[in-house]
């Protein structure tokens, strides 16, 4: 994707954890196959908000104002991440699960759609193309390197 901006990056993924969360709502009572796709999701998600805090987070922090909209997505990720620990715990066939489940994508879907409809906007106003193409570079770089840190952080507490 040449010319890529971030907001095109985190938009894509974005994309991704929505039909993420729809395979997951089509799982029912599959516990297997809604296992595979919650560990999927979760390191996705996971390595998503990492590498988005360090680029796109970390420069709307250093400008006064973008810095409030920054710091409210970055407490989003930490309650999004909360919900993802307390399902790890849980049964995938089990009632808590699926409450607790809808609940995260709720609170997901709501985090998604206020960064792409609000807080993008509001960035792409005060950065210019040459900074969002910069953001995305290093955001394509930074991804990967996260997988792998997610993917192993949740091989470690399996």
């Amino acid at each position: 994707m040449a010319d890529a901006t971030i907001f095109d990056r985190l938009k894509q993924d974005h994309d991704a954890h929505r039909q993420l969360l729809d395979k997951m709502d089509d799982a029912g009572d599959q516990a297997d196959r809604l296992e595979k796709l919650f560990e999927q999701f979760k390191v996705e998600v996971t390595a998503h908000a990492a590498a988005e805090e360090e680029t796109l987070y970390a420069t709307m922090l250093a400008r006064p104002d973008l810095r409030e909209d920054a710091q409210h997505s970055v407490a989003e990720h930490k309650e999004i991440g909360d919900y993802l620990e307390e399902m790890d715990g849980l049964p995938f066939d089990g009632e808590a699960w699926r409450r607790t489940f809808a609940t995260m994508k709720k609170r997901y879907i709501h985090h998604i759609d206020e960064e792409e409809e609000e807080m993008f906007p509001d960035a792409a106003r005060e950065l210019t193309a040459e900074e969002e193409e910069r953001l995305a570079a290093v955001f394509a770089r930074r991804k990967p390197a996260e997988l792998k840190r997610a993917e192993a952080e949740n091989e470690a507490g399996k």
